[in-house]
């Protein structure tokens, strides 16, 4: 009996906190009502240093940075057989004025390897990405995608692949049992 008679008091205090807090603003609602029409009126701006206001401008972009211009974005490989690699090779060049460095090339799934240059390519010279895809695991709708982070303005490109694959035509098993794959 002592462990019900406690749990109905700690159940009685925890309603007579409750109530009587909920009391202490009752009086308070009309101060709290006069106070958002004065801030309402007065519109107060938000101080954040990674946001550009109305007022200002983001500044214009540098008209010597270096622009990578793809010669295609996306790279359709059609379809293809689970297990099968496909390497493509995306073309780029550098129409700025200043040298093109690529910090990183990543991808979006571990099946996806690209390969940047390394060296830095001057004003109105080319290079390319190197990008291999492996479908081994994979099945259906595929869209790889490659981040690349650079020296531009703005940042980062991104250039993808797609197809679909399809499964591969071993069975898995068949009437004698499991099928050995070499």
């Amino acid at each position: 009996m002592d462990m019900k008679k406690s749990l109905f008091l700690a159940a009685s205090f925890a309603v007579a906190v409750f109530t009587t807090s909920c009391d202490n603003t009752a009086g308070n609602d009309t101060v709290a009502s006069e106070a958002a029409v004065a801030d309402n009126n007065a519109v107060q701006p938000i101080e954040n240093p990674n946001v550009v206001s109305g007022t200002e401008t983001a500044g214009p972009a540098d008209a010597n940075a270096p622009v990578i211009t793809f010669q295609e974005q996306e790279y359709d490989f059609g379809t293809i057989k689970q297990g099968d690699v496909v390497n493509h090779t995306f073309k780029f060049t550098n129409t700025g004025k200043s040298p093109l460095i690529i910090e990183s090339a990543t991808a979006s799934c571990g099946c996806t390897v690209p390969q940047p240059p390394t060296e830095p390519i001057a004003p109105g010279e080319s290079s390319q990405i190197e990008v291999k895809f492996n479908s081994a695991g994979k099945m259906g709708q595929q869209y790889p995608t490659v981040t690349v982070r650079a020296n531009t303005q703005p940042n980062i490109v991104k250039v993808s692949l797609k197809g679909n694959v399809e499964t591969s035509s071993i069975p898995a098993a068949g009437a004698d049992g499991p099928v050995r794959r070499n």
